[in-house]
């Protein structure tokens, strides 16, 4: 299993990367805000999920350790495959998707290309109450306010100690998000 893979960013194209890691090119397929957020020629690293089928092997890359668990989340729903999963990714910021989840917003979900109505409802039925609680209430709207292309590195540093996406968000919404990084998980872990 590959777990991540950091290097070189060589090439875009579609939706997918190459990245250059020590002289071989990963083709990595990410969601459409972490193919903006990438210039060619920089370092990144990317949070894999690696898909071994009979005639294929295809990597999925997300900035963030809550976008991979979120893929992760969405492609255990009966009907939601990796494409699937990374269209609904690719609506919005990673944190948008989870909010809309939360609020039970099918008909944000159901605008990912091949997902229809009732895979949205599916969706919602089965991860509603796995993505942890809203960040705001009512319709996920087309831009959401604080989302930035920069990952929640506290929410990811307590999802890597092994707390479950849910209450990693849960502990989190407690805690001032104006306190830094180290102290946003020092209060979380207290809580």
């Amino acid at each position: 299993m590959i777990a991540h893979v950091r290097g070189k960013v060589e090439e875009k194209f579609g939706n997918s990367l190459i990245v250059d890691v020590n002289g071989v090119g990963y083709e990595i397929t990410v969601p459409t805000p972490d193919f903006e957020a990438v210039n060619l020629d920089e370092e990144r690293k990317f949070y894999t999920y690696h898909q071994v089928r009979e005639n294929a092997e295809e990597l999925y890359g997300f900035s963030s350790l809550t976008a991979k668990k979120i893929f992760e989340l969405l492609i255990s729903v009966q009907g939601i495959g990796p494409k699937a999963g990374i269209a609904i990714l690719s609506l919005a910021e990673v944190e948008e998707v989870r909010n809309a989840i939360a609020n039970a917003d099918a008909a944000f979900i159901a605008k990912a290309s091949g997902v229809g109505k009732k895979s949205a409802e599916r969706v919602i039925v089965d991860l509603r109450d796995k993505v942890g609680i809203p960040s705001h209430y009512g319709a996920t709207e087309a831009k959401f306010a604080k989302a930035t292309n920069e990952p929640d590195e506290a929410l990811d540093a307590l999802i890597a100690l092994g707390f479950p996406l849910k209450e990693a968000t849960a502990a989190l919404e407690r805690v001032d998000s104006s306190l830094s990084v180290e102290e946003r998980i020092k209060m979380a872990l207290k809580k």
